[in-house]
């Protein structure tokens, strides 16, 4: 079994790897465009998460709305991991508007990172906030699938779920804004990213209920027509039919990666207090 020091390395694969597959043509072209002027426009809406919830099948729906022009990246993630980069080269990543049109990004690293509302709220006071959860048993489970997919995980599901706490309390120490801490707390939070009541009342002290959205996975899995429908309604915009697509970013399950039952059930148990904690806050938790 690996300690969490000789999976760093991995994690700074993982993070290389990402930057050049996704990230770096797009920041390279912001940091060229904020050299320019500061007169592009901040977002009006942020998809906030979860991880492993929609979110880049939800982005992409969003995207083919007339009125909504699409960022230079679906995740900027300027409020976590480029927020020393500044407002201008953020404001860099966004298109300017036509009448009437709005624009956004998705970061699900947003809603779990605990100093994003403050940041977020300082800059875009005005804007909307549109949250997916999927049942967060299924969510850990497939968190986990993508850590493994990408060489970062090298435990049992059950092994990962023992090794969490002390994983994350390693990102503590390491500062969890650090390129260590972040990639740990980031990738081994299996169990602590489905904890929604605690990430939702932290977003809550900065930002009004009115400026939340929250919409269910299997909602917008299920019918994802009716659910854009009332997030465009939300946003103020004309509905639009949407054309029904899979999963954008599902890892495709193989032989040996069902959940056996007793860790399920391990699951649900931990995640009871945290589902009638969502019930009191008055959102709806039945998955």
């Amino acid at each position: 079994m690996k300690t969490v020091t000789e999976l760093l390395p991995a994690l700074r694969r993982q993070d290389r790897l990402l930057n050049l597959t996704r990230d770096a043509v797009c920041s390279a072209r912001a940091s060229r465009r904020s050299l320019f002027g500061t007169d592009r426009p901040l977002p009006n809406f942020l998809m906030l998460g979860a991880q492993r919830a929609g979110t880049t099948s939800l982005h992409q729906h969003l995207c083919e709305h007339r009125l909504i022009a699409k960022p230079l990246a679906k995740e900027v993630q300027f409020f976590t991991t480029h927020y020393d980069r500044g407002e201008s080269w953020y404001r860099a990543h966004f298109p300017y508007l036509q009448p009437g049109q709005q624009t956004f990004e998705s970061s699900p690293y947003y809603l779990f990172q605990p100093y994003v509302p403050r940041r977020v709220a300082t800059l875009l006071p005005e804007a909307k906030f549109l949250v997916l959860l999927r049942e967060p048993t299924a969510r850990a489970f497939s968190h986990y699938l993508h850590s493994k997919h990408l060489g970062v995980e090298t435990l049992s599901f059950e092994d990962a779920l023992d090794a969490e706490d002390a994983r994350l309390a390693e990102a503590e120490r390491l500062g969890i804004e650090s390129p260590e801490g972040e990639s740990l707390h980031r990738s081994f939070s299996y169990k602590s990213r489905g904890l929604y009541a605690v990430q939702l009342e932290r977003w809550l002290e900065h930002v009004s209920r009115e400026q939340l959205m929250v919409v269910k996975s299997e909602a917008y899995l299920r019918d994802p027509g009716t659910v854009v429908s009332d997030v465009v309604t939300w946003l103020g915009l004309p509905t639009v039919e949407v054309q029904k697509r899979a999963n954008s970013n599902v890892l495709a399950t193989s032989a040996g990666t069902t959940l056996a039952p007793s860790t399920k059930q391990r699951l649900r148990e931990y995640f009871q207090d945290d589902a009638a904690q969502l019930s009191k806050m008055g959102f709806d938790v039945t998955w």
